[in-house]
């Protein structure tokens, strides 16, 4: 609609927000850029029996998700054949019933996995950066209770092998404004795309900190059609950052979220 009222966004192109707004789909986009996937399905599953033959041959444990999926919802980790059916059944609702599609994907499960994402900015030139990365791997139902730059997960190389990979991913769709490429990092220091959040984050100020770089002030620069003001060479990640979240749920209610308690202490 923006577009069509020569309303300028302050965000990448709706192509790319919906090509990467579908995991599966997203998932296969990657592949192509040569940027290293979880092994898994070849875009979503058609059927139960697909799900079937699919987890006998890349071996459990499994993850089934929505490809239309976040913030933790409408996922499952199958451990053994056994449980496959009621949880592929529990996904397909739970798709449908948070986000409107029951479209769902199967990953291989990485276990004891670092949970890794590169801050990018790129232009409407071609020009991209990334701004280092930010762990997010101690987590709440599937949910980021702490972010922190850097990640004891990674070294130099690995952090400018991701980093290259990211910014690979970005260029090849020609992605512009501010973006997020998540990664999963295993025991081996093989890491993996996730997924792409193709807006600014939340825990934003965690990379802004650690580089002084104002990312909602670049954002605003590149959607008036100017060029990034810096190059890979000039980011200088310094010090460390760290953000940590308070998950409020109440011990009475089996740990459920819960804003308030009418007990007070």
């Amino acid at each position: 609609m923006c577009e069509e009222s020569n309303i300028k966004f302050i965000g990448p192109s709706y192509q790319i927000i919906d090509l990467m707004g579908n995991k599966s789909h997203a998932k296969e986009f990657m592949k192509k850029a040569k940027v290293p996937v979880v092994p898994g399905s070849d875009g979503s599953i058609k059927g139960y029996k697909e799900a079937v033959d699919l987890a006998d041959k890349i071996g459990y444990p499994i993850m089934i998700k929505a490809a239309a999926g976040g913030g933790g919802k409408a996922i499952r980790l199958v451990t053994k054949k056994e449980d496959l059916e009621d949880c592929y059944n529990l996904v397909k609702q739970e798709a449908k019933a948070f986000f409107g599609d029951d479209e769902i994907y199967i990953e291989k499960f990485v276990e004891n996995p670092r949970h890794v994402e590169m801050q990018i900015l790129a232009d409407e030139y071609g020009n991209a950066v990334y701004l280092g990365e930010r762990d997010c791997t101690v987590q709440r139902r599937n949910q980021k209770v702490i972010e922190e730059t850097p990640s004891m997960a990674l070294d130099d190389k690995l952090r400018k092998k991701m980093g290259e990979a990211a910014i690979n991913a970005i260029k090849t769709s020609k992605y512009a404004n501010a973006g997020t490429i998540e990664f999963l990092v295993d025991k081996n220091k093989n890491f993996y795309f996730m997924e792409v959040n193709t807006r600014i984050q939340v825990e934003h100020p965690v990379t802004e900190m650690a580089t002084g770089i104002d990312i909602v002030k670049e954002q605003i620069r590149i959607a008036s059609g100017e060029k990034l003001r810096f190059t890979q060479n000039d980011i200088q990640p310094r010090g460390a950052s760290i953000e940590c979240r308070i998950n409020a749920e109440s011990p009475e209610k089996g740990f459920l979220p819960s804003p308030r308690s009418n007990k007070r202490t």
